[in-house]
């Protein structure tokens, strides 16, 4: 029992305050922000940016990071064989491969239209996947 609450106590100092730097994507100027962080991951500090924006654009990114994916799908009768797609709104970053399989597993026939939904709620995020492009057919 004493073992337990030394060894606990020993982990317990060693963690530390981390630091993370990122570069702000809101707008060109691309500000390095540095962030402090708790051992538990809570932001103590910002310090870089130039803007409220970037301030609101690390929170985000060092708590949920959020992308907007891009692919494409196999189509037939199109005039090319693959159709650009879309996610109708940012995904959390960490499920970007569960999508990528769902993406992957489809097939659309043209013709197709800009912002067709091609799959709805995918993965069950409440995000739609939607064609970034029309596509006519190739056989009428």
């Amino acid at each position: 029992m004493k073992e337990d609450k030394i060894n606990e106590k020993k982990a317990n100092e060693k963690k530390t305050n981390q630091k993370k730097e990122l570069i702000c994507i809101v707008c060109p100027i691309g500000c390095h922000i540095e962030a402090e962080l708790d051992p538990e991951g809570n932001i103590l500090s910002l310090s870089g940016n130039s803007c409220g924006r970037g301030a609101v654009y690390a929170k985000a990114e060092l708590t949920n990071p959020v992308r907007v994916l891009t692919s494409t799908v196999k189509i037939t009768d199109g005039l090319y064989r693959r159709l650009p797609v879309i996610t109708s709104q940012a995904i959390p970053k960490d499920r970007i491969f569960d999508v990528m399989k769902e993406i992957n597993k489809v097939q659309v026939c043209a013709p197709v239209k800009i912002n067709d939904i091609v799959i709805g709620d995918v993965c069950g995020l409440g995000v739609d996947i939607i064609s970034s492009r029309s596509m006519e057919s190739v056989n009428p």
